[in-house]
């Protein structure tokens, strides 16, 4: 199965990310695929979601998304850094310039640099401010994109700065020392009602900056700073079939700690809220794999199975048992293949490499059509096609847990063969 999965811009990290999990899912031949969508940004990747022209997106939590688009993981947490300048320190002078915004609410009648086009900022901060008591019309909001960085720590009249992303973010931590350089040391601005933010709007929560996360020399910030964050997630459409999502979550947590070594930013995946009242509700899929709760193909429809058994049962129970002496041959040739699949199943998990599993995957089609044939001849029943199909979905999930272990056993001895 392979999923359109929409991401943008080209050369964002998101866009590594997904190219990398999609390079990943098929080096190891991963039940479910990744192909992705270059979109210019989050906006289009929804617009893409919603048309049905995508089965995924990465999109930032507190925009706009189809009525019944659902999370299916938290790529990472983008919080909200707010910090003016304190000036450059007068010539001779060893008195440090005290900065003219030193909170909130010394910012009306002023202009705040917003970095990034994109208008969920610029929403995030009048509820900010809204929050801390503040009219937002009376905050001129000027945004810039990500490349007029210099710009606007040049701009003599932008009072304030702010900035969205992830802690690590090279755009914010070249912002912060850009602005220090033209306009002086940076004075944080705590939000101190991000608890009440969280409350009122779930899209948000409320965060931590901790101290020199933007710098250790000079100390950026000089101690924690309270604010507000936003997921960015993968999402999905509430149709999307449960059993795909699950397992396209399972093998993008599979792959999370690997992929870390190349991509820092892949160790920030997390699992998104399963509650039912979340903002944005977990995907049947993702929810199911999270919370343990995966259904295997005889739970899911053992209910129709045995229905039909004893329907059919009740109506031809002399029919059948004739049919069955007469297939007897068949019969015995049926459980025969059945408990060969129970002893592949053991020899899986022993497996020692791809291409034996392969070979074993190989033996068991044969097994099924040669099962199937004897079922459509009505040498089986319905009960002993059901106990096949427990033997089936037990073998697959042997082959792919052993592949996954070797997997997992050639990234642990890459770095020694590297040496040697």
């Amino acid at each position: 199965m392979t999923l359109r999965i929409a991401v943008g811009p080209s050369g964002s990290d998101d866009q590594k990310l997904i190219q990398a999990l999609a390079q990943t899912f098929a080096r190891d031949r991963s039940a479910v695929r990744l192909s992705p969508i270059l979109t210019d940004g989050a906006a289009e990747s929804i617009s893409l979601l919603a048309a049905s022209k995508a089965d995924l997106a990465v999109a930032r939590g507190d925009l706009e998304m189809p009525a019944d688009a659902e999370s299916v993981a938290i790529l990472r947490k983008n919080v909200v850094v707010l910090w003016a300048p304190t000036g450059q320190q007068a010539k001779g002078s060893k008195k440090p310039p005290a900065a003219k915004i030193k909170s909130l609410e010394d910012l009306p009648g002023h202009r705040v640099g917003v970095i990034g086009r994109t208008q969920a900022n610029v929403t995030l901060l009048r509820v900010i401010l809204t929050e801390s008591g503040i009219v937002p019309e009376k905050v001129e909001v000027v945004q810039f994109g990500i490349n007029q960085i210099g710009e606007m720590a040049r701009d003599p009249t932008i009072a304030a700065y702010m900035a969205v992303g992830p802690l690590n973010s090279k755009i914010t931590t070249d912002a912060i020392a850009a602005t220090a350089r033209d306009r002086g040391e940076p004075k944080f601005l705590p939000v101190d009602v991000s608890e009440t933010i969280a409350q009122k709007h779930p899209l948000y929560e409320s965060e931590e900056i901790p101290g020199s996360t933007f710098s250790s020399s000079p100390a950026r910030p000089d101690d924690k700073i309270e604010t507000v964050s936003v997921n960015h997630l993968i999402v999905a459409r509430r149709s999307l079939n449960e059993t795909t999502v699950g397992e396209f979550t399972r093998q993008l947590f599979a792959v999370r700690q690997s992929l870390a070594k190349e991509l820092p930013g892949a160790a920030r995946i997390e699992t998104p809220d399963t509650d039912k009242d979340a903002a944005l509700p977990a995907h049947r899929g993702a929810a199911a794999y999270i919370d343990g709760t995966e259904r295997t193909f005889l739970e899911k429809y053992s209910d129709y199975m045995w229905g039909t058994v004893l329907l059919l049962s009740g109506l031809g129970s002399a029919g059948a048992w004739f049919r069955s002496y007469l297939k007897r041959g068949e019969k015995i040739q049926s459980t025969g293949m059945r408990d060969r699949v129970l002893v592949l199943i053991t020899q899986a998990r022993q497996g020692n490499s791809e291409d034996e599993l392969d070979e074993m995957q190989r033996e068991v089609d044969g097994i099924l059509r040669e099962t199937l044939n004897s079922y459509d001849d009505g040498a089986i029943e319905e009960g002993d096609l059901s106990a096949f199909s427990l033997a089936l979905e037990q073998f697959h999930r042997a082959v792919a847990d052993r592949k996954a272990a070797m997997n997992n056993m050639a990234s642990d001895l890459a770095p020694f063969r590297s040496r040697q």
